[in-house]
């Protein structure tokens, strides 16, 4: 399968988009479930010595997925430091995904920074046209043979959800959304955010299920549903050590 096929989401009517009726709904697929279809169903990202950590030009690197458009990734300098800045343009949906193992056993805790000037206005994330983030980071635990066993931690920079609230896909039960960051960064504030997350603590408490790795990682800044533009800069991503 070429990894950079574009897949369609369900035509969703104006009237329940009443803010946005006058755009073309979009049509590309449920955003959380192609991306485990793509990155599970065909192979499509190599797999690659675990590491304990990925700079932004490595996160660069990663295997391209769209859904919708391609989403502008590039490495650009950022307040001094290096980092991989994601323009959506307001019809585009794609992430960066790399497929290795990360032993939860010696580094369950991934953290990574990461900066939004603004977010999505009007969107309810509990449906399914709601299903758009300006950040977002995913953590997958893939069951090759037994695909229905396949979960998702999608971490987002939600768009005005309470820090640490969470809620069901509205696309799959296979995937569970966190918000550990959330609106925008009020005017003259630091928009970089560190974030800290134990995933074999997020995996039992949401799916009640104890993991010794993760099978992939990825980024993503989509704005097809909503219809506006985003911006979003990622640093580094590491796995490290509890504490």
């Amino acid at each position: 399968m070429n990894p950079n096929r574009t897949a369609r989401k369900p035509c969703r009517p104006p009237s329940a988009c009443p803010q946005r009726a006058q755009r073309a709904p979009s049509r590309r697929m449920p955003t959380l479930l192609a991306l485990l279809v793509l990155l599970f169903g065909n192979d499509v990202v190599t797999a690659q010595p675990t590491a304990a950590r990925y700079s932004p030009q490595q996160i660069l690197q990663w295997e391209t997925v769209s859904f919708s458009g391609t989403t502008d990734y590039r490495l650009v300098e950022r307040d001094g430091q290096p980092a991989v800045h994601a323009d959506c343009n307001g019809q585009s949906g794609s992430g960066l995904a790399l497929r290795t193992p990360i032993d939860l056993t010696e580094t369950p805790i991934v953290e990574w920074r990461w900066r939004v000037d603004q977010v999505y206005q009007g969107l309810d994330p509990h449906r399914k046209d709601g299903d758009d983030y300006p950040a977002r980071l995913y953590v997958v635990d893939e069951h090759s043979f037994l695909r229905w066993r396949t979960r998702a931690i999608n971490y987002v920079w939600a768009n005005r959800q309470t820090i640490g609230s969470d809620w069901p896909n509205p696309f799959t039960d296979k995937a569970h959304m966190v918000a550990v960051n959330s609106g925008a960064p009020a005017t003259g504030e630091d928009g970089w955010q560190t974030v800290r997350r134990n995933i074999r603590r997020d995996f039992e408490r949401y799916f009640d299920r104890s993991l010794d790795e993760i099978t992939a990682v990825a980024i993503m800044t989509d704005c097809d549903n909503a219809g506006q533009k985003a911006e979003a800069w990622y640093g580094e991503i590491r796995f490290l050590p509890a504490d």
